[in-house]
């Protein structure tokens, strides 16, 4: 998603046409050194003036020229031009000589960049290429890196025979698949070997001065410029920083909306938010590598508003269209951009009085000046007949306090020691070895950066240190509970107001995860750890071992105790001794959490995965979760039960590869399959998983939950959607191929970038064998059915606004597409669509595959997996008792007889059972399952799953119908 900054996709583009001009332009100079003047590159680097005399060269020797080269030079000739004339309009409102200077460079080097372009015979071809632009045919990457220019190099040979050197020509141009003018070269002189031999040693020499570039990273290409050619690079990526954190801003907006309005799950939005975010900071990165210590989010404002805010005003304008299903637009309306709002400004200048305020007394409490702004904050003002000004004072206060509670909670660890720890010197990062005492889930990155800048020395320099990444983040927040209070900012008619969402807490969700109260003892999750732990007594009584599961209940009692005392709730509430008290005290003592939606969905989502992992790794270390599945398989298979329970079934879809060897229920041979499954004897098995378990409790970092990620596990090792993201850093596009589900979203714009492969025989057209495309044919789909599939979907949520500036912000109609069906085999297989997916059609996919993972039809974030666990093992106790009073043979040889078997008796017990032979045995086994039947309902947290309709318009399957969203380019 890179690509949907301006800046970073106009390097990219840059670089590939750099790379593509500079090896075409060498092979010319390597294969004709005696007829060009032109001197070859060894730096991957070429000024602007000699770009037009190369194009000019290319031009004379290559035809034709590849599509994705014209479309390369107009990508970046456009992103000049939009910031160009963006910056035009300021200079027209507010003269500046120095961003006269800038738009006089950018003029330059659009001329530069337009002569290079015309001398490659752009002109020429604008004239009549009917291509879209912006869309390709070609393969760009086989474009830009394939030997394109092999028709040029004759092997250093120089044909004394012009018949022969045409003959040559032809063939080659046979064989080229870009160049199909062959190079025609002169007759050589006939001096005699001397003379072919010294052209041999000069071609030779050429080709050996621009061999270094074999070992030149992409990155290193690039058209140079002059010190103004800096500035203006520098003032268009910060534009379209800008334009980027804009566009999120709104759709992150509506999504907030969605949680308090319309009953998403907040873990959703704050994951969708978390996406953003690593998206503003993604790009952050990448663009100020190229511009050192100006990435601060001060500089950045004070740049794009020249250093005056009020005098920006007026500058910026929207327009937003009506698109119709036709693709035709209409003008809805118009208006100037609240640039404060839309910049960030009032939220970085709440940050900085804040950060400012604290380091005064770093006592926790606000100054006297700023209390008295301050302190009248109220949760239920009236926001609705409040004027603008009023509303951003109690946005302003609402901020001011919650950042206070923020850093008074994240730095209790500390300061609750009551030892002379200097705060200005402690690490508060999550790699920081205060961050095992975990005391805000899901913001812990944020926090401990935050808390860094407060708890300086006065006067410490800190503006340098907030970057446009912290101060999205905050945003956010802020955003969030403004939302719920029915205030959000609309583009065209800014500060908009609708009654507040009077049925929404921002613990809705939360709570019913934790589910304090104990009043749904299978799903919530304080009672499964509570029953959970009485199972693991019964289990160390049964096998008269007091330490047998001493490692798994400290990990439970660590994950209880860190819930309950810091997630939704905090010891805070209840008065610290050497904190101040909180803001919110006069209404909430708890208001950190209960005024922020967003801090309850990111600590609801970083819990979910968690938990998620901690389960697995306990279902991994104890036995009982295998042994059930493959005896009640063994039950169904046999017909001892007939009326299967969907507890069983769900979970042998949602993990079926980790119950059975080969991903596959057996259906005889049962006793066969467990051993295959659970494979070295059960003595040795148990040893070897008790030390292992050891270790890793002893060896756990100071991170304690990084030891849950279920990277060790044997058995249970596929990750919820949640771990994928956050172990990418909330970037989709590092998550591995194997971990993208499929169906998702994601899989599909995935699959969409693969490579197609021509058969050279039958010419049909295949996919390369990326693990993602081995999944999607492991599951019944052919080539052509994923091509077919993708190119529908896509075709749907292709958003073409990419070029588009700041003063044309699409809104989407409701007008629809008629849904077709898909098909399942395509007699011709077309070309995956190439056009680039608009950013909020792109998270909007992302959420539905996040709905599914936390509360839809695919739920594997859902799930108490210690509740279900503990169902397990009073499962067994129940079998254990009526077998026992039966005084059963097999329990008798597992429990009694056999002292081989008694290092595991439930584990020992199975295998017998599983052999099929004691009829007694299997009907107790199946009445206990049919006595206690469960459904996967009870152990979901929430009180129901998601059902999808689907979107005729997007081709995606919302939850709660598409959102109301507006595109800014």
């Amino acid at each position: 998603m890179a690509d949907k900054n301006t800046y970073l996709k106009y390097k990219r583009d840059q670089r590939l046409l750099t790379y593509w001009i500079i090896h075409a332009s060498n092979e010319i100079i390597k294969t004709l050194p005696s007829d060009e003047p032109v001197t070859a590159n060894t730096t991957g680097e070429v000024s602007l003036a000699t770009l037009k005399s190369l194009s000019k060269l290319i031009a004379d020797h290559i035809k034709p020229i590849p599509i994705t080269i014209f479309l390369l030079f107009q990508s970046i000739i456009e992103a000049r031009k939009e910031t160009h004339g963006f910056f035009q309009r300021i200079v027209a409102s507010n003269p500046d000589p120095d961003i006269q200077k800038s738009n006089d460079s950018h003029k330059h080097w659009i001329d530069g960049l337009t002569d290079a372009f015309n001398a490659l015979g752009g002109e020429s071809w604008m004239s009549t290429q009917r291509v879209k632009p912006g869309v390709a045919d070609e393969d760009q990457e086989k474009v830009i890196f394939s030997n394109a220019f092999s028709i040029l190099s004759l092997d250093e040979k120089v044909t004394e025979d012009r018949e022969e050197d045409e003959e040559d020509d032809s063939d080659d141009a046979e064989q080229a698949t870009v160049v199909t003018k062959a190079v025609r070269l002169k007759k050589p002189s006939k001096k005699g070997k001397k003379g072919k031999r010294g052209q041999k040693s000069k071609k030779t020499k050429i080709a050996e001065s621009i061999r270094s570039l074999d070992v030149t990273p992409l990155e290193c290409y690039r058209i140079i410029g002059d010190e103004t050619g800096t500035v203006s690079d520098y003032m268009m990526a910060v534009y379209s920083l800008a334009k980027q954190w804009i566009r999120l801003r709104h759709y992150l907006q509506g999504v907030w909306r969605q949680v308090a309005y319309d009953g998403l799950n907040s873990a959703v939005a704050a994951a969708l938010s978390n996406i953003a975010i690593a998206m503003i900071k993604d790009t952050q990165n990448q663009i100020f590598v190229d511009f050192p210590e100006h990435d601060s989010f001060d500089v950045v404002t004070k740049t794009i508003t020249l250093g005056d805010v009020n005098n920006a005003q007026g500058i910026f304008r929207v327009q937003v269209h009506n698109i119709s299903v036709g693709g035709h637009s209409e003008l809805a309306g118009k208006s100037d951009v609240d640039v404060k709002e839309e910049f960030m400004i009032h939220c970085y200048q709440d940050l900085v009085d804040f950060i400012t305020d604290f380091q005064k007394t770093r006592s926790g409490k606000p100054t006297k000046s700023l209390l008295k702004e301050i302190r009248d904050w109220s949760p239920t003002f009236d926001l609705q007949q409040a004027t603008e000004e009023q509303r951003l004072k109690w946005r302003r206060c609402y901020t001011i306090n919650w950042l206070y509670d923020l850093v008074n909670v994240n730095s209790s660890v500390v300061t609750q020691r009551g030892q002379d720890i200097p705060l200005e010197s402690v690490d508060w990062s999550v790699t920081g070895p205060w961050n095992a005492y975990r005391r805000l889930f899901g913001i812990n990155e944020f926090a401990g950066d935050i808390t860094h800048l407060a708890v300086q020395k006065p006067g410490t320099r800190f503006l340098p240190k907030i970057l446009p990444h912290h101060v999205f983040q905050l945003q956010c927040i802020v955003d969030s509970m403004a939302v719920s209070r029915g205030w959000f900012i609309n583009f065209l008619k800014g500060h908009s107001l609708l009654t507040p969402a009077s049925q929404f807490r921002p613990r809705r969700d939360l709570d019913l995860f934790m589910d304090r109260q104990k009043q749904n003892p299978d799903a919530g999750f304080c009672s499964g750890i509570d029953v959970l732990l009485q199972c693991l007594q019964h289990d160390s009584i049964l096998h008269d071992d007091p330490d047998r599961h001493k490692n798994t209940k400290w990990v439970l009692h660590k994950l209880q105790n860190d819930f309950v005392g810091w997630l939704g709730e905090s010891k805070y509430m209840h008065g610290l001794p050497n904190i101040s008290p909180s803001r919110f005290s006069t209404t909430n003592w708890n208001g950190l959490w209960e005024y922020s939606p967003f801090l309850c969905g990111a600590g609801l989502m970083e819990a979910l995965e968690l938990t998620y992992g901690a389960g697995l790794a306990l279902w991994d270390h104890v036995h009982e979760p295998i042994c059930i599945f493959h005896l009640y398989n063994m039950l169904v298979k046999k017909g001892y039960i007939t009326e299967p329970g969907s507890l069983y079934a769900a979970f042998q879809v949602l993990f079926e590869d980790s119950f059975f060897a080969g991903g596959k229920a057996p259906t005889s041979d049962f006793q066969q399959a467990f051993q295959a499954q659970i494979g070295v004897s059960s003595s040795r098995r148990e040893t070897f998983r008790q030390r292992a378990f050891r270790r890793l409790v002893a060896q756990a970092p100071s991170d304690f939950y990084s030891i849950l990620d279920g990277s060790r596990n044997r058995f249970f090792k596929d990750k919820s959607l949640l771990q994928a993201y956050r172990m990418a850093g909330w970037v989709p596009d590092r998550i591995p191929d194997e971990q993208v589900p499929l169906p998702s979203a994601l899989g599909s714009i995935r699959l969409s970038e693969v490579k197609q492969v021509i058969d050279p025989v039958t010419k049909q057209i295949s996919l390369e064998d990326t693990e993602l495309v081995k999944h999607a044919r492991s599951i019944g789909m052919s080539d052509a059915m994923v091509m077919h599939t993708i190119s529908d979907l896509l075709s749907k949520m292709i958003c073409n606004e990419d070029s588009e500036s700041l003063d044309s912000i699409r809104a989407k109609s409701s007008n629809r597409h008629t849904n077709r069906p898909l098909p399942e085999e395509a007699s011709q297989t077309p070309s995956l669509n190439k056009h680039h997916i608009g950013v909020e059609s792109y998270l909007e996919g992302l959420k539905l595959d996040l709905i599914n993972d936390v509360y839809g039809l695919s739920p594997r974030s859902s799930v108490n997996y210690m509740s279900v666990l503990a169902r397990f093992m009073l499962l067994f106790a129940q079998i254990e008792k009526e077998l026992r009073s039966l005084r059963n043979s097999s329990w008798v040889e597992a429990y009694e007889r056999n002292s081989s078997m008694a290092r595991d008796k439930r584990l020992s017990f199975t295998g017998i059972a599983l052999g099929g032979k004691d009829k007694e045995c299997l009907q107790v086994i199946a009445d206990a399952f049919q006595n206690r039947r469960a459904a996967f309902m009870d152990h979901v947290y929430w009180n129901d799953l998601e059902d999808h309709t689907t979107d005729n318009k997007t081709g995606i399957r919302y939850p709660h119908g598409p959102p109301e969203g507006c595109t800014v380019a």
